[in-house]
This record gives structure tokens, C-alpha cells and sequence, in this order.
């Protein structure tokens, strides 16, 4: 790969980046507000789950940013291991809440705006999760690669919470919700031991 396409594909990972960031703060505030609106956990944890997704878009942006060597097995190796430090924490809150609701069978409120929004946004963040998965293969990008596959599980996230939150509404399937919760985080638990695994592995080569 020539130097001029690699800071091609390196610019347009940036600009999937900060897409990422700037949809996932409006997310977090939206969802947050509308969550408290409407009383629902289920939104105010979507919310809460995407600040930590912003933490891991950043480490990204540091990694990818010009001027420096990203191919740098320590440098990767520390974004590896920060983004699986979200990974672990976005875990860690879904796992969580999800086994709390599904114990002690609350049932989240209803929120048609919310379940609007929760549609639009799993369609944004499964399209940004494929153009990055794309870039991340071009560039040999490992950390993008695992923001990929953050923004592909909030995306999955995403239609799961919208699912549960319409099956309560319409039928009254209360647990629904967290059971797709806890799926997810039990997938973000595996992408946690991954991506930690993988940086373990550049240090010792």
C-alpha cells in the first residue's frame, strides 16, 4: 500500500471516528433524557452505555491521529488494552442491570419516542460498525478493528432494546429487554479477554 492511500484510508477512519463520537453524545443525552421522561431503565442504561463507547471511539482517534507511528506494537498494544477496558465496563453495566431486571422482574415503561430512536440509531451504528470493519482490514488496524466490533454490538444493542421495549409494550414480555442486555454483554466480556489477549501477544513478539 502506497503512503498516499494508507493516509487516505487513515483520514476516512478519522471521519468514521468522529462521526462515531458526535452521534454518540447526542445519543447519550437523548436517551438519558428520554429515559427519565418516561421513567424507563432500559433507556437511561442505553445512555450510560454510550459514554463509554465515546471512551473507546477516543483511544481510536489517538491511535489512528497523524504525526505518529500507529504500527508501533506498544502503541497498539495499549489501545488494544484500553479499548478492552471498555469492552470490560460496558460489560460489566450490562451484565449487571440485566441479571438485576431479570431477578427482580421490573418491567420498563413505555417510550414510543424512545423506541423510534433506539431504530434509527441501530441502523447508524451497524453501517458506521461496517465501513469501519473494512477500514480497520486496509490499514491492519487492530484497535480500529475492536471499535468495530464495539460499534457493531452497540448497533445489535441497540434493536435488542428497541425489541424488548416494543415485545413490553405490545405483549408484555417484560423480560425481553434484558435478556438481549445480557447477551450483549456477555459478548463485550469476550471481546474484553480478546483484545487484551491480542495486546499481550504484540508486547511478547
Amino acid at each position: 500500500m502506497t503512503d498516499s492511500a494508507r493516509s487516505d484510508f487513515n483520514r476516512r477512519a478519522l471521519q468514521l471516528e468522529y462521526a462515531t463520537i458526535g452521534w454518540n453524545v447526542g445519543e447519550a443525552v437523548l436517551t438519558i433524557g428520554l429515559g427519565i421522561a418516561a421513567g424507563s431503565l432500559a433507556l437511561i442504561g442505553f445512555g450510560s452505555d454510550s459514554i463509554i463507547e465515546l471512551f473507546a471511539s477516543a483511544v481510536v482517534v489517538w491511535h489512528l491521529m497523524p504525526g505518529h507511528d500507529f504500527d508501533h506494537p506498544e502503541r497498539t498494544a495499549l489501545a488494544l488494552r484500553l479499548v478492552s477496558v471498555a469492552f470490560a465496563l460496558l460489560a460489566l453495566v450490562l451484565i449487571s442491570l440485566s441479571i438485576r431486571d431479570l431477578v427482580s422482574g421490573r418491567r420498563p415503561e413505555e417510550s414510543p419516542w424512545g423506541i423510534a430512536y433506539l431504530a434509527v440509531t441501530a441502523v447508524v451504528m451497524l453501517t458506521l460498525a461496517r465501513f469501519k470493519k473494512r477500514l480497520a482490514e486496509r490499514l491492519e488496524s487492530a484497535p480500529l478493528r475492536s471499535e468495530a466490533s464495539m460499534t457493531f454490538l452497540d448497533g445489535i444493542l441497540s434493536a435488542g432494546t428497541m425489541v424488548g421495549l416494543t415485545l413490553n409494550a405490545l405483549l408484555g414480555w417484560w423480560w425481553a429487554d434484558p435478556a438481549a442486555a445480557l447477551l450483549v454483554g456477555l459478548a463485550a466480556a469476550n471481546e474484553a479477554r480478546e483484545n487484551w489477549e491480542e495486546a499481550a501477544e504484540l508486547v511478547e513478539a
